[in-house]
């Protein structure tokens, strides 16, 4: 059928007919056996489809175009902007559209047309930032589980801010490799808050003690998450911890405990606003006077010191293969160091929190250690 025929025949057609017609139309003017004339008399009947009132029709179009980027800018951007079930197919789809385009689309769409775009083949860095700006839960979360998607750290931030209560961006984010270690910390301080308030838990504990569990699980999840975090994103951390009031002595104190060198110095770094490499220098090999210096720059309480360069000494000497010891031994030693070990007279009044803190990590220790003795023990 030539163009003019179908102009003239597609007035009077049914629906069926018209949509196979604009399939066909649409295959013919994508191939490379039609003149230049009738691609351009195809173009112009493409075009013209576009204000067919059925949906199908247009979809029979969307359908055939989305995948090629030779398909006619005009149609590709009518149909885009078209109702949902048709729009989709291309957005998702098709590589004529342009950032700037989706970004368009993902500020006026509903979430099916946000959702099209996160799944895209590739979505870009600045499409990301659209979508994690503005974007629905859903469209958040399918843009996470998308391997062809680059998302800059700043989106994963806004994404755990305006979507960690939701469990399934919750989950998403979590399995995500690229996940940024400050984000990381946000979404399991969100999990925390989920918990805390759940009616199983209050009703199972009761909401101090439930609130002091939680609290206590959270703090050993980001110990856990210095120890998984790379020495490039350690500094990121620090700032988010200490923006949210959570860089506290006691948490500086328990990373010491547990041999994260590496944090404390990023935490000096950050509370003293001296170089790295200075930092790094006087925790590897300073004397006693210039650490405690270099704690009293960081407004540390005083209190603190027998015990950190206690832990410090240990760990340089382990790193350095003078010693093997852990943090069962560290802590026990720490705990020498004011005055707190059984047998001794007791702590100052200004270390007695220290001790409680000191003792309940020991006893952590003590119990991992145990139950994966006995673990070892039974696979033997």
């Amino acid at each position: 059928m030539v163009v003019s025929d179908f102009l003239r025949w597609v007035d009077t057609a049914r629906v069926s007919e018209r949509a196979a017609a604009a399939a066909a139309l649409a295959r013919a003017y994508l191939s490379n056996e039609i003149s230049f004339e009738d691609r351009c008399a195809a173009e112009a009947a493409l075009t013209l489809l576009l204000d067919d009132p059925s949906w199908k029709v247009r979809f029979a179009l969307a359908e055939t175009l989305s995948l090629s980027r030779h398909a006619p800018a005009q149609v590709i951007s009518a149909l885009a902007a078209d109702q949902p079930d048709v729009a989709t197919i291309v957005l998702a789809r098709s590589p004529v559209l342009t950032d700037t385009d989706l970004i368009d689309r993902v500020a006026s769409g509903d979430e099916k047309v946000q959702t099209a775009i996160a799944m895209r083949p590739a979505v870009s860095m600045a499409v990301a930032a659209a979508l994690a700006e503005v974007g629905t839960a859903e469209a958040c979360r399918q843009l996470l589980l998308n391997d062809g998607a680059r998302i800059a750290g700043l989106s994963y931030r806004r994404m755990a801010e305006r979507h960690g209560d939701v469990g399934a961006v919750r989950e998403a984010m979590m399995v995500d490799p690229e996940l940024p270690a400050d984000c990381r910390h946000m979404i399991l301080m969100k999990v925390g808050e989920a918990l805390k308030g759940a009616p199983i838990v209050v009703a199972l504990m009761g909401q101090a003690r439930a609130g002091r569990i939680t609290r206590e699980a959270c703090v050993k999840a980001s110990v856990t998450l210095v120890e998984r975090t790379n020495a490039a994103e350690l500094g990121a951390l620090v700032e988010h911890l200490r923006m949210r009031g959570e860089l506290t002595p006691g948490f500086i104190v328990r990373t010491v405990a547990l041999g994260k060198i590496d944090f404390f110095g990023a935490v000096l770094v950050s509370l003293t606003g001296q170089s790295g490499e200075r930092v790094r220098s006087l925790l590897a090999a300073g004397r006693d006077g210039a650490v405690a210096a270099l704690l009293r720059a960081a407004r540390l309480p005083r209190s603190l010191d027998p015990a950190v360069l206690t832990a410090l000494a240990v760990w340089r000497e382990v790193a350095n293969g003078k010693r093997l010891a852990g943090a069962q031994e560290v802590t026990w030693l720490m705990l020498k160091a004011i005055g707190a070990a059984p047998g001794q007279a007791g702590p100052a009044e200004d270390a007695r929190e220290l001790a409680a803190l000191l003792k309940s990590i020991h006893l952590d220790e003590l119990r991992a250690n145990a139950r994966g003795h006995a673990l070892a023990i039974a696979a033997a």
